[in-house]
């Protein structure tokens, strides 16, 4: 057994080991090439300033957030001779060009097939005109339908997840997708794989997409031929390559279960056993995910499907014609639907340089009259979202957020900690989750809207990942947010200005870990 352990020890880390010495050899060769030519070429003296001088003047005007442009120029300008060339060969050479082309292509090709349950859009304003622009900008301009006839439930923990999960999993007739940023071996991923491949031995659709760099120490070398052994079609998103490139940047941070269209899941939640308590990593883990059933699980399967077709874009396979995986018995209508009110799935990508997960959450905190309650893991944030949050508790909104105790890394909590001293300022109350780790990412506000999904309130993830949440508006299970929400509380430890940061020290070491929050 001792020896079989070893043997998987050296598959699973023999990839990433060579990965790493590649990219390391690449970065010292490039130092290496400038350094070595400026002692020959006198002239590169000038050149490579007047070159990074050209790239600041590219990067202020460039379409993106203020906090990449600042780390950018505080980079070039620390190292001049250095910093242009580094970006270029970040930014430029490794443009997205051709994966944000497929990515058109997809959104063209799916467009009407959003709407085979109906277009909802007029019936939604007639019936809540004060979230009009909400549902209007993520349909109309983003691409993603409002639908009714949509029973959701709510899963306040990890354990919850994995029971409905499990059960409905049994109940799949035509296919099943899965979408994961991590999947690990255990318990968790064990169960749902022994589920998947009975179904993919009954002739079912079986299909799991992964990203490469979520699960680079987690899974074994073989493990994608493993599945394919067993029936199970794999695709791992966006390969970790041994080049510098801005692309590794973009990961596939999604969680999606589709199962025929017509239940599907998702939330903070990945497959791997300490987010159901099974290990203990950081404590006890918090988290929280939904299930819909019903018309709107179409839109979760769309998406799906569109981020596998841009994964598998280079293939020569055939497009996927979104339409014959609707499910035929979509349109019968469920009991109570009136108690469920509308349901919006929706996506964000990093190449499309629109920021949905963001506008949402700006949105939410916009509009809220009376209080928002907020769940995040990570609170590194834009002046934007600073600003909306700051605002609103000026104003006499009862804004909370709740963030973890213990934390997965201490660099981040140490940032998101000078971030609190201006929301506390400002009257946000924020609290840490004292039993542990709090890796859920929910919003509710007013007892009228809510979100669950995949977006923590950080750079990487509004900004670099490829995410996606259900966005909830007048519906019962919007009282199950809010109340897992309060009870949470009394295990949680209010914050303080004291807390943030006890010294200068710590005040300066916040104020510096601000600089490059944008990388964290």
């Amino acid at each position: 057994m001792r020896m079989k352990q070893q043997k998987k020890f050296k598959l699973v880390y023999r990839r990433r080991a060579l990965i790493i010495l590649a990219l390391l050899t690449q970065i010292a060769l490039t130092i290496f090439l400038i350094i070595g030519t400026r002692m020959y070429l006198k002239f590169i003296y000038w050149i490579l300033p007047v070159l990074s001088v050209i790239v600041c003047i590219y990067v202020i005007n460039k379409q993106e957030k203020a906090g990449y442009k600042l780390i950018w120029i505080f980079i070039i300008m620390l190292v001049p001779i250095f910093g242009g060339i580094l970006y270029i060969l970040l930014n430029i050479i490794s443009s997205p060009k051709k994966l944000r082309m497929a990515l058109d292509v997809n959104m063209a090709n799916s467009h009407t097939a959003f709407y085979l349950p109906g277009n909802r859009l007029e019936e939604f304003k007639v019936a809540h005109p004060e979230y009009k622009i909400n549902a209007q900008y993520l349909q109309e301009y983003a691409g993603f339908p409002i639908y009714t006839n949509t029973r959701q439930e709510y899963l306040p923990s990890g354990e919850a997840f994995f029971y409905r999960v499990l059960e409905e999993l049994k109940k799949a007739q035509k296919y099943i997708f899965l979408e994961f940023f991590i999947l690990k071996e255990g318990m968790m991923l064990n169960s749902i794989l022994k589920i998947l491949e009975m179904k993919a031995a009954n002739g079912l659709d079986v299909r799991i997409m992964y990203d490469d760099l979520g699960c680079f120490y987690t899974l074994p070398q073989d493990f994608r031929e493993e599945l394919k052994k067993k029936g199970i079609k794999t695709f791992v998103f966006n390969p970790f390559k041994p080049i510098v490139s801005s692309l590794q940047n973009n990961r596939d941070h999604r969680k999606i279960i589709s199962i025929d269209g017509r239940v599907a899941f998702t939330g903070g939640l990945n497959l791997a056993d300490e987010y159901i308590n099974v290990v203990e990593r950081f404590g006890h883990w918090k988290d929280a995910a939904i299930m819909i059933e019903g018309d709107a699980a179409w839109s979760l399967t769309l998406i799906f499907l569109q981020m596998w077709n841009l994964g598998n874009h280079d293939n020569n396979e055939e497009t996927e014609g979104y339409a014959s995986y609707y499910p035929s018995k979509q349109k019968d209508a469920l009991p109570g639907t009136k108690a469920w009110g509308f349901v919006q799935p929706y996506a964000d990508s990093p190449i499309d340089k629109e920021n949905v997960g963001e506008h949402v959450y700006i949105q939410i905190i916009n509009q809220a009259k009376d209080y928002v309650y907020i769940n995040t893991p990570y609170l590194i944030v834009d002046d934007n979202l600073l600003s909306a949050l700051t605002l609103a508790a000026k104003s006499g909104v009862d804004v909370r957020i709740i963030t973890p105790h213990r934390w997965d890394k201490k660099i981040v909590a140490i940032t998101s900690r000078s971030y609190y001293r201006r929301l506390i300022q400002a009257g946000v109350k924020v609290y840490e989750y004292s039993s542990g780790f709090n890796h859920g990412k929910t919003f509710v506000s007013d007892d009228k809207i809510a979100t669950v999904g995949t977006t923590n309130l950080d750079f990487r993830s509004l900004y670099l990942h490829f995410e996606c949440g259900v966005l909830i508006y007048a519906s019962d299970e919007i009282t199950a947010i809010k109340d897992d929400f309060i009870r949470t509380i009394p295990i949680c430890q209010e914050m303080t200005i004291k807390d943030c940061a006890r010294n200068a020290a710590q005040r300066i070491v916040q104020d510096v870990l601000r600089i490059i929050a944008p990388l964290l």
